[in-house]
């Protein structure tokens, strides 16, 4: 369960009109943030086994050293290095998760990895460099202290910071909280999404396609961006172009699983039939939901309509709604770029894409005002007809051919996104440019 914000209704109303100039692609992405900040999400224990990618709210501090005592690093004889060198009795077998006797000066005892290192003995010489474990004595040369002993707390000492909060877990931060002795560790909550495909052309996957229909491709893709930003996905519906039968289907799902977020894809272009804008005028009432959401352009191609704003319930509660348009790329990359950003600084359960400098394999020509998001490939010494140069390190990034939002196949080609920006002149091979990583 999630709890509303706490802003006052002026804060909601203020940020949520229409806007007439295309907006960059950072002020979008502040309007997303400012949408989502509207609901606060809630905390929950997980398994730690199941918390791959979750997020803790606080950071982690050590309750112990680790390791908790100083064990051998490698197969060997544990010896105290003051009596070497010299020959040394081999006396007794000393495996991991026992405590072993003491070891006296002329004496060497058998361990294993990760056994606790004997009382008496502050070094480790490897089995490789003695006649074996068989050999009733073993001739060494001097040892320094300390060789192949992993001492306690050289990993971390108990009560420093382990693992920070407010930053996805990785499956070493996992082992971390195992080592640790953890089985549930207390994370952010997802937030929940319900998705909506509007249009009468668009069908479900599994249903019969009716003349001039296309199944709905833009519920996976979303599901995949969000999963990626550490939301869950509740709910999704597909619903038609009319704008009642949209404000019923919308309002019902939404008093029925009480999401945090609700993605929409089409209907907010300029055509006719533009069922999401004009259901979400801010005079209609979704049985008792007020949209507060305005709609306009971003200099981004593909995916320049965009609508952000707020459902209002009339007990004072806000559920954030954010608009893409329906072509398919445009979509899953306004959700990639504008969305995972947003959802990255406004909830913090998951990274924002990651992002980095490469070459351009071969020439490519900006839009006049618009930052292009090219479908492309990334690869160290990569050459335009897409095989590796061996003898470069240079990273480089070749666009894909095509650049409309309806090249589905294409993008799926594609690991990474060039931004262009927006200019007269081509960028000759060999320009560095920003690379999102998909």
């Amino acid at each position: 369960m999630t709890a509303p914000g706490d802003l006052p209704p002026a804060a909601v109303h203020g940020p949520f009109r229409s806007w007439s100039q295309p907006r960059t692609i950072d002020e979008h992405v502040d309007l997303l943030v400012t949408a989502l900040s509207t609901r606060v999400l809630d905390s929950e224990s997980v398994r730690v086994t199941e918390a791959l990618h979750r997020v803790l709210l606080e950071d982690f501090s050590a309750p112990a050293d680790l390791p908790r005592f100083d064990d051998s690093q490698m197969d060997g004889f544990a010896v105290s290095s003051a009596a070497t060198p010299g020959t040394f009795d081999v006396v007794g077998m000393h495996p991991a998760g026992h405590e072993g006797e003491a070891v006296s000066a002329g004496e060497a005892t058998a361990i294993m990895t990760g056994a606790p290192v004997p009382p008496g003995a502050d070094a480790v010489v490897p089995v490789e460099a003695t006649d074996g474990f068989d050999a009733p004595t073993i001739q060494l040369d001097a040892v320094p202290a300390g060789q192949f002993v992993r001492h306690r707390g050289s990993d971390i000492r108990k009560g420093d910071r382990a693992l920070v909060a407010d930053a996805p877990l990785t499956a070493a931060s996992l082992g971390v909280l195992a080592a640790f002795g953890l089985t549930e560790v207390q994370v952010r909550a997802r937030p929940r999404v319900l998705i909506v495909a509007g249009g009468d052309e668009v069908a479900a996957p599994g249903e019969t396609l009716g003349p001039g229909q296309l199944y709905d491709a833009n519920t996976a893709l979303l599901t995949a961006v969000l999963r990626s930003a550490g939301a869950a996905v509740v709910d999704s519906l597909v619903v038609s172009d009319t704008v009642e039968d949209f404000r019923v289907a919308l309002s019902e799902r939404v008093r029925a699983v009480d999401p945090d977020l609700v993605v929409t894809s089409g209907g907010i272009s300029a055509g006719r039939f533009e069922v999401v804008q004009q259901s979400l005028s801010q005079d209609a009432d979704l049985d008792g939901y007020t949209p507060l959401v305005g709609f306009g352009s971003i200099a981004m191609q593909p995916g320049g309509p965009q609508g952000a704003g707020v459902l209002r319930c009339e007990e004072g509660n806000s559920v954030p709604i954010v608009c893409f348009p329906g072509n398919p790329v445009s979509t899953w990359i306004s959700a990639h770029v504008l969305l995972r950003d947003a959802i990255a600084r406004a909830w913090q359960t998951g990274a924002p894409a990651r992002r980095l400098t490469a070459s351009l394999v071969e020439e490519v020509t900006p839009l006049p005002a618009r930052t292009q998001m090219r479908r492309a490939r990334l690869g160290t010494g990569l050459q335009v007809d897409g095989t590796l140069d061996p003898d470069s390190a240079q990273l480089r990034v070749h666009a894909l051919a095509g650049t409309s939002s309806h090249l589905l196949a294409t993008a799926a080609r594609a690991d990474c996104l060039i931004v262009v920006p927006p200019g007269p002149d081509p960028l000759p091979a060999g320009t560095p440019v920003e690379v999102v990583l998909l």
